[in-house]
């Protein structure tokens, strides 16, 4: 699924997208999982948390993350939820998805994941230091998911991008040449993200 440069900018200019992101939203609680070395300011990540009132997960060490560590703080935040979950990943923050699901017990409590941009740290630059990260988990999600890749993603290239798509069972949104889709992108508040998102509720919404 590729989009054009003129339904970004239709996106982009977010003509009634934020009224609505805040309505589907009201009764899910959406975790923000940023990546690596955590996600600033200008960051779609944490322009969605006073926006749509998003919660984002909190690691001890975002310089040098151990999976096994923040796994379990996205358990914990996850059963701290008090209304089903949708999760909004980005770069490390998709492996985190993965390894998380794949493990834990609680993933009933997870009706979608949005995962942009993931970082592969199987890439011989990122090996020494995302070490605990490898090998990826390459298991199906047991919930709904997008992936978004972007041609020109200096941490993961568009293919492999698509093999993680294809083994997590999650739809692939080939996002053209966005870099890795963060607060270098020019993104603003990302309307056209979030309409992803809402789009992973109403299929939950749909299926009951």
């Amino acid at each position: 699924m590729a989009l054009r440069n003129s339904e970004v900018k239709e996106e982009a200019e977010g003509r009634g997208t934020r009224a609505v992101s805040q309505c589907h939203a009201s009764d899910f609680t959406v975790l923000i999982l940023p990546g690596w070395q955590n996600s600033g300011p200008a960051h779609w990540q944490s322009r969605w948390e006073p926006l749509h009132g998003d919660v984002r997960v909190q690691q001890h060490d975002w310089m040098q993350p151990l999976r096994g560590d923040w796994m379990a703080q996205l358990e914990e935040a996850v059963l701290a939820a008090t209304q089903p979950v949708v999760l909004a990943a980005h770069s490390l923050g998709c492996m985190l998805t993965a390894a998380w699901a794949a493990h834990s017990r609680n993933t009933d409590r997870v009706v979608g994941a949005l995962l942009v941009a993931p970082g592969d740290p199987e890439r011989e630059e990122l090996r020494a230091t995302l070490k605990s990260w490898s090998p990826v988990v390459l298991q199906k999600l047991p919930f709904h998911s997008t992936l978004l890749g972007s041609q020109n993603d200096p941490y993961c290239s568009i293919a492999r991008a698509r093999q993680f798509a294809d083994a997590w069972g999650a739809e692939f949104v080939d996002y053209g040449h966005a870099g890795h889709i963060n607060a270098e992108s020019g993104l603003g508040d990302w309307p056209q993200g979030r309409k992803l998102l809402n789009q992973l509720i109403d299929l939950k919404r749909g299926n009951t």
